[in-house]
């Protein structure tokens, strides 16, 4: 075969919106980027820095050549973009889970970050690949967070925005520098015109206009600065003729009132001014988050409920959301619809807000603390948030007495809290510990204002004993409490409860008489785990309770012999099954479809008695699973049945000793299919067509992004070659018989960016063809 016959290797580039904030053009920046492609193309120039005060435009640099990549022809495998922004504390993990989704690598919470790092840099380092890394604050070894330093023999880049020049001379960017300067006059006015609408710039632009005249005031104003342009355009965008002199002078009296303070905060604040009184609340709200990383936009909506906010339910929320980001007041988080972010001088116009009002937040997020602040400064605290650091105790009793909102989540070896430390908290409405050690939740029956309680991922044994006291409550989540073993029957005298999540929580509801949760009847969702069938069958009655089951875990279920997907017809909004533990289950059947399946995530753990799953020809119950996880299931010989699954994205098998291959041949599967149909009263209809082509007539794995196979001692095969139009990662650990891959020259894999196995096992496959295994090897293989 002709090695110049396979395919090329798809790159992989990430898509930004320019700058940070969306426009459709450059202003000014033109000679800078032309710097930077100039400094690109230099076989020397390995290691780039760009620098420049905050909001002069470095990540709008940065966006738009991300983006000239895509549009020119380039030889780069790889190109990432990492938001470091790291407030002097640098989130190694967060760069490494930035790194791991760009390459579609597995994540594993578990894994030590330093072991992580050195798979990431041999991951990296057989790529060529350009990294940007913006907004570095000090400097840091790139090896110990999993990128591998680039050198000209690598011929790989790495761009990196820093404030401070220093810091681009420390990071070995000395040779490649860029200074970013503020944009000329008339770079400012364009830009600061492509914000307003047309019929205001039309005014704007009238010869003669005194409108113009202030305008131009407003532009000069914000000192060549784009992010003011931005903002500060954004909020004039639409002013009428008579109202440009009241704004230019609102502005000038912002500027002259800081004393001291950043100029550019008085003129952002003519922004902020134009939210309503509860859109400055929700927008102030966002300060408590750390400055690094994305803010989900579900967690801020239930916040702002919790802080009553918002009275018309969660959609007035999202729409809160969608006006600060028009308002370029918040960012829309890269390519994730479900989460957004906050620009460093933004944040820093928050505190700088909130300083100037009669509000005190206690915020210090994601610092590396190892103690809580000292009493005293939790006072006068109204909003307190010290999520995200290495807290171990809270042995204090603070006396705050108007707070409203307590995030204490994700300090992972928090596990001592004073027994009155919610003694003096009579205001609180949010409180957040999850992803702490607590083992028990203080004496909380002074907490009567409580609406929002997540203790989720931590380690508490049972609910105290006077949480029904808490009669406001209206959002609950106990998921993945490993270890709770009573909730004292709490739960079902919470009247005003919304959300109730007790999915894959060590707590379950073992006896019929026990799921006495009729009086909930504001519950919208419900996540539960059920330890026996006849509770399963109670569940799933024509009720409120199972229309309101979001999430359903069956475990140690014992007796129970079959699953039929159909059977949890009256739960229609269930988007994830988590079946584990049941030792008798041997069928799992997903039968036609009879209403419409929401089911999203399926999960089958430790079954070992599973034989047989059925899966109807299309439609069925399981059409619209995009995960699927299959663990400890040592009597499932293949998986054949996932080739109905049409979008499946993620496919994870692992330690299923009689597996021997994932899909079968063809001609077996449809024999196996048409016994299976019968079997379960399927009609004969059902038959399967030829090749590897499914009962739709569409080729397989349409969606498949990530195969994991782990631990599979016997399996041999995968499947036969065939198209994986969208895959992208081929990982294998621990399979010692498998001697091939189902990928060839002849088939499509036009997304595949990388194969993760051992040496050994890669050294050991069989090819048809020499030079494919050496394109493989060279391109995409992984050692792990």
């Amino acid at each position: 075969m002709d090695i110049n016959t396979v395919p090329v290797p798809t790159r992989i580039i990430i898509e930004r919106t320019f700058g940070p904030f969306p426009q459709n053009k450059l202003f000014g920046l033109e000679t800078m980027l032309s710097q930077l492609h100039d400094l690109f193309e230099k076989g020397d120039s390995n290691i780039i820095g760009v620098w420049g005060q905050g909001g002069v435009g470095k990540t709008t640099l940065l966006h738009v050549f991300n983006n000239d990549l895509e549009k020119k022809v380039h030889e780069y495998m790889v190109v990432i973009f990492i938001e470091v922004s790291n407030s002097d504390m640098l989130n190694t993990v967060e760069i490494q889970q930035t790194i791991s989704e760009k390459l579609n690598l597995p994540w594993n919470d578990a894994e030590p970050i330093a072991k992580r790092a050195r798979f990431l840099v041999r991951a990296l380092a057989r790529k060529r690949f350009v990294i940007l890394l913006d907004d570095v604050r000090r400097k840091f070894r790139l090896e110990d967070v999993g990128i591998p330093t680039p050198d000209t023999n690598s011929q790989s880049k790495l761009i990196l925005t820093s404030r401070y020049r220093e810091v681009c001379f420390q990071m070995k960017s000395q040779r490649s520098l860029i200074e970013m300067q503020i944009l000329g006059n008339d770079a400012s006015w364009e830009l600061f015109l492509s914000k307003l609408s047309k019929e205001t710039s039309v005014a704007v632009q009238s010869l003669g206009s005194q409108t113009r005249e202030y305008a131009m005031k407003i532009a000069q104003s914000c000192g060549g600065l784009p992010l003011a342009l931005n903002v500060i355009g954004t909020a004039v965008a639409c002013l009428e003729e008579g109202q440009w002199r009241s704004a230019a002078d609102a502005i000038a009296t912002n500027m002259n009132n800081i004393n001291g303070v950043d100029e550019m905060f008085g003129r952002l604040k003519y922004s902020y001014d134009r939210l309503t009184p509860t859109q400055k609340q929700c927008f102030l709200y966002c300060i408590l988050f750390p400055e690094h990383g994305s803010i989900s936009k579900e967690q801020l909506v239930d916040y702002w409920l919790a802080e009553g906010l918002l009275l018309n339910g969660s959609g007035k929320g999202y729409q809160i959301i969608r006006r600060l980001v028009s308002a370029c007041l918040l960012q829309a988080s890269g390519s994730m619809s479900s989460k957004v972010k906050m620009h460093h001088i933004i944040r820093q116009l928050g505190f700088w807000l909130v300083s100037k009002s009669d509000a005190y937040f206690l915020v210090q997020p994601g610092q590396a603390l190892d103690n809580a602040p000292s009493v005293g400064e939790w006072k006068e605290a109204t909003r307190i948030s010290i999520m995200s650091n290495n807290i171990t105790e809270l042995s204090f009793s603070p006396k705050c007495k108007n707070v409203t909102t307590l995030l204490i989540q994700n300090n992972p070896n928090l596990n001592k809290m004073s027994y009155g430390f919610f003694r003096n908290m009579a205001t609180l409405k949010v409180l957040d510990l999850s992803h702490t050690a607590i083992t028990s939740l203080p004496d909380c029956k002074t907490l009567v204002a409580l609406e929002h309680l997540n203790l989720s991922h931590t380690h508490i044994v049972r609910l105290p004993e006077h949480l029904w006291l808490l009669k406001e409550l209206r959002h609950l989540d106990l998921s993945v409490t490993i270890a709770l073993e009573d909730t004292l029957n709490n739960c079902s005298k919470l009247h005003k409860l919304k959300v109730l999540n007790l999915f894959r929580s060590h707590y379950g509801i073992r006896h019929v008489d026990n799921l006495n949760l009729d009086s909930l009847k504001e519950l919208q969702f419900f996540g539960i785990t059920i330890y026996a069938e006849d509770v399963l069958k109670k569940l799933n009655m024509p009720r409120p309770l199972a229309k309101s089951t979001h999430r359903l875990n069956l475990k140690y279920c014992a007796e129970m012999q079959s699953i039929k997907i159909s059977d949890l017809k009256h739960m229609e909004h269930l988007e994830e099954l988590y079946v584990e533990s049941c030792y008798d289950l041997n069928t799992v059947v997903a039968d036609a479809e009879l209403t419409t399946s929401h089911l999203q995530f399926l999960t089958l753990s430790v079954l070992p008695s599973l034989e047989i799953v059925v899966v109807a020809p299309m439609p069925h119950n399981i059409q619209y699973i995009r995960k699927l996880i299959i663990s400890h299931c040592p009597r499932l010989l293949n998986i054949t049945w996932v080739r109905r699954l049409r979008l499946l994205e993620r496919l994870v098998i692992s330690h299923c000793d009689g597996v021997l291959e994932i899909v079968e041949d063809e001609e077996q599967y449809g024999e196996q299919m048409k016994m299976q149909d019968h079997a379960s009263d399927e009609q004969e209809d059902h038959a399967m067509v030829e090749t590897s082509r499914n009962d739709t007539g569409q080729s397989d794995f349409p969606k498949l992004r990530l195969i994991v196979l782990t631990g599979l001692k016997k399996l041999r095969s995968i499947c036969k070659p065939r198209e994986f139009p969208c895959l992208e990662t081929l990982r294998v650990e621990d399979c010692p018989n498998l001697g091939s891959i189902p990928l060839s020259c002849t088939h499509n894999y036009g997304k595949l960016k990388q194969i993760c196995g051992s040496v050994d096992w890669w050294e050991k496959l069989q090819w048809e063809n020499r030079e494919e295994v050496a394109y493989l090897d060279s391109k995409y293989f992984i050692p792990i």
